[in-house]
């Protein structure tokens, strides 16, 4: 029997930006494979290059030279269209900022992605929104308007937006950049959560507490990738979990 190709691999991904002639180089020889399922924390300085690489990963930028596969296919020949398709499919974000819609409550703001994707009928619409926020922990709240929210509701209400088109995976940026250490504890065990459901997380995050909930650890300092652990205690744990 044939192993399911990789989510995601990167073959001597580089990336430069250019500005008036002048060339500055962000990512140098990329080389990553991460499997469907896994959780994942990118960890680096500011101006390491980690969110550039979120970005490229996300869809939301090009690298300049190397290879990207995506569930086995091949990205730098891919259309604007078909690029779409994905970002509105297959990858959701949770940002540092939240970016909700803040006199909008939390269900519309949940809904919000499903607007813009190709296939899910509006029938389906409040259905999805409201199981994907019941998976947070906040039905109660599905009423109230973003503003009236506590910066951790906030972040767990973004949480629900990023899984309501059920994508492939999920990529938080910084998700507990602003907030509190409870409430950021409460937004990484939702996390954890989806990723114990079979979820794959990719994290981007200069902290080393927060990237500790993550079962795999890149670093990555001036554009190239340093190290590269796994931590084999929790995966077993989360394999003796799913056994039960």
């Amino acid at each position: 029997m044939t192993a399911p190709a990789p989510l995601i691999q990167l073959q001597d991904l580089q990336k430069s930006y250019f500005n008036d002639g002048m060339e500055t180089p962000v990512l140098h020889d990329v080389n990553l494979t991460i499997d469907k399922g896994e959780f994942v924390a990118i960890m680096g300085p500011s101006g390491s290059g980690k969110s550039t690489l979120m970005h490229i990963l996300g869809f939301l930028d090009r690298p300049t030279e190397g290879k990207y596969v995506f569930r086995g296919r091949p990205t730098e020949k891919m259309d604007q269209d078909t690029l779409a398709r994905i970002r509105a499919t297959s990858v959701s974000f949770v940002f540092q900022a939240f970016n909700l819609l803040p006199r909008t409550s939390v269900l519309e703001n949940v809904t919000l992605p499903l607007l813009y994707h190709p296939s899910i009928p509006a029938s389906e619409r409040k259905k999805r929104a409201l199981r994907a926020i019941e998976t947070v922990g906040l039905t109660d709240r599905a009423t109230y308007l973003s503003h009236q929210l506590s910066g951790g509701q906030k972040q767990r209400v973004a949480i629900a937006r990023s899984l309501v088109t059920e994508p492939d995976v999920i990529f938080a940026d910084e998700p507990t950049g602003n907030l509190d250490s409870r409430s950021g504890m409460q937004v990484m065990e939702a996390l954890q959560a989806l990723n114990d459901d079979g979820r794959t997380i990719i994290l981007v995050t200069h902290e080393a507490t927060t990237a500790e909930h993550a079962s795999r650890i890149i670093t990555i300092h001036d554009g190239r990738i340093t190290g590269d652990k796994r931590d084999f205690r929790r995966r077993v744990a989360k394999d003796g979990a799913a056994l039960k």
